[in-house]
């Protein structure tokens, strides 16, 4: 693989320095606390994508076995200089092209999914390197939290579904919500045991800078948004393969 590549562009999102990083760290702090309270028992990981390096960081202690795709060369160098302790073993490869013989307990899809070209179909590829019994955890930026849906009746935001010039920087080609996620888990072949909200956001991020709310407050809103995944900033789903794809 090239030493810079299309996805390199994008590193400078992760590098920590502008106002959305206040909502990534909540998120990607909060929901690997979500999947490892749903994962007892399990001793691999397959994480896709490195980002901020966040959720790697928490899965990296609670999985004996860690390993991570990411195919921006970029991201990687980033993450290794930030985390130059991970065990994790990291693999370059785009998630499409992906290949290995191991079967892992666990695979998370970390916000993964509005990144892609065809997001069913590489839910369908990493079928494949899933125990037939294991866990598959996905989660995606919800179009239609609560922030948004005031913004666009206020009149201040047209289309809820509008990527922002942040998403564009992300590399993000889509926003989801609970029906569309939905379909495409189904379409996939996957069938879900667990839906919910990640982070009740009411306000912007601007606006939820002001009050500089205590952390306690902060994690009220996650855990206020669990049984309200439409309201939410991001959506989590717990898969399981149907019978006849885990044969």
């Amino acid at each position: 693989m090239p030493a810079t590549n299309a996805l390199d562009q994008h590193v400078r999102a992760y590098q920590g320095d502008n106002i959305y990083d206040f909502d990534n760290e909540i998120l990607l702090k909060w929901y690997p606390t979500r999947v490892l309270k749903f994962s007892e028992n399990a001793a691999s990981l397959l994480e896709l994508g490195l980002g901020h390096g966040i959720a790697a960081r928490v899965f990296g202690k609670h999985f004996g076995r860690h390993v991570i795709v990411d195919a921006s060369p970029a991201v990687i160098a980033n993450f290794n200089q930030k985390y130059s302790d991970s065990d994790a073993e990291i693999v370059e490869s785009y998630f499409e092209t992906f290949e290995s013989k191991e079967r892992f307990d666990i695979i998370v899809f970390g916000f993964v999914l509005e990144h892609v070209d065809d997001p069913v179909q590489v839910l369908e590829h990493f079928g494949q390197f899933l125990n037939p019994r294991g866990r598959m955890f996905v989660t995606v930026p919800n179009a239609e939290v609560l922030n948004r849906r005031l913004g666009h009746l206020a009149g201040m935001l047209s289309d809820m579904q509008e990527l922002s010039h942040h998403d564009r920087l992300l590399g993000h080609k889509r926003y989801y919500t609970v029906q569309t996620l939905r379909r495409d888990i189904e379409r996939a072949g996957y069938e879900i045991k667990r839906l919910e909200g990640l982070y009740l956001k009411p306000l912007s991020t601007r606006q939820m800078l002001m009050h500089d709310f205590d952390d306690r407050v902060i994690e009220a809103f996650c855990t206020v948004g669990i049984d309200y995944p439409e309201l939410s900033c991001g959506l989590l789903a717990e898969l399981a393969l149907r019978p006849s794809s885990a044969a």
